[in-house]
């Protein structure tokens, strides 16, 4: 029987869980944690997840601020917002949405935010704070990964993982992520040869590629620990349009020991998990 790893579920569990948190920690006194979005441009797609992330927030507590400037800003003046962001003894986190328009250097932006105010996790000192085994604020949507792991007790230790996928934002924290919980890691990617050859030998495979159904039965050998984090729109011959993920579910679920839906995996646990960055970050800054 295929066990189906809800990340719906779990991270509506995990927002109570820190609503009530926070309740107990205003209830004696302390201010709110908060949350600064920063967003550039009007890309609809990023303006929908602003607007879910917002609505997260305030579901548990958290201050959340939209920071949305136009296309048009300069560099600089987006640098010097984030500079402030970073002094402001009210915001806990900060979050620079991507992606950004044409002829703004993320790299620079996402490396000015104050390393403890990363709630994205990839400042390259968490990043580092990752290789190391150090505390420290994770990237979100592998985070979530784990933590779907950890509650369905699948334990990466002695697995052997494979990650299809090295973006700094989801492929290479994942396999750093498994290689700390002690599984034996192989990162692939569009020039690996034999790919499906190597994907049959994984007890984990992790998909972040953003190919449609990519990864069919015949990739996959039974009783693997199957886990989706592609998102993909797809549009219908008669103009409608439905999300689905790099792996082939109809075919893949039978065989599968575990398995992500899509939508409704990971895709809720990334926002479960920058509330709890949010959280952390705000216990540390007032050692409650």
């Amino acid at each position: 029987m295929t066990q189906l790893l809800d990340g719906k579920a779990l991270a509506a569990q995990v927002q109570t869980e820190l609503g009530q948190t926070i309740q107990t920690l205003t209830a004696q006194g302390h201010r709110p944690p908060g949350l600064a979005v920063v967003m550039v441009g009007d890309n609809p797609a990023s303006a929908a997840y602003v607007r879910n992330k917002a609505r997260a927030c305030s579901k548990v507590g958290i201050v959340s601020q939209v920071r949305h400037l136009p296309a048009s800003t300069p560099q600089t003046e987006v640098m010097t917002l984030v500079q402030q962001l970073n002094t402001d003894s009210l915001v806990d986190g900060i979050l620079i949405q991507l992606p950004l328009p044409d002829g703004f250097d993320a790299v620079a932006l996402l490396n000015a935010i104050d390393p403890d105010k990363d709630v994205d996790g990839l400042h390259p000192i968490n990043l580092g704070r990752l290789v190391r085994g150090e505390p420290g604020l994770r990237s979100c949507t592998p985070y979530g990964v784990m933590r779907l792991l950890s509650t369905h007790g699948l334990d990466p230790g002695g697995a052997n993982a494979v990650v299809i996928g090295r973006s700094i934002l989801v492929g290479k924290p994942m396999a750093l992520m498994l290689l700390e919980a002690n599984a034996t890691v192989t990162i692939a990617h569009a020039r690996t040869v034999n790919l499906a050859g190597l994907t049959r030998q994984a007890d984990i495979l992790v998909a972040a590629v953003g190919r449609p159904g990519m990864i069919g039965a015949d990739w996959v050998k039974p009783g693997t620990v199957v886990i989706d984090i592609g998102i993909n729109r797809v549009e219908k011959p008669d103009g409608s349009a439905h999300l689905v993920g790099d792996v082939d579910f109809a075919s893949v679920a039978p065989e599968a020991r575990a398995i992500t839906p899509v939508p409704g995996g990971v895709g809720p646990m990334t926002v479960a998990m920058l509330l709890e960055n949010t959280l952390t970050s705000y216990r540390q800054r007032l050692h409650v």
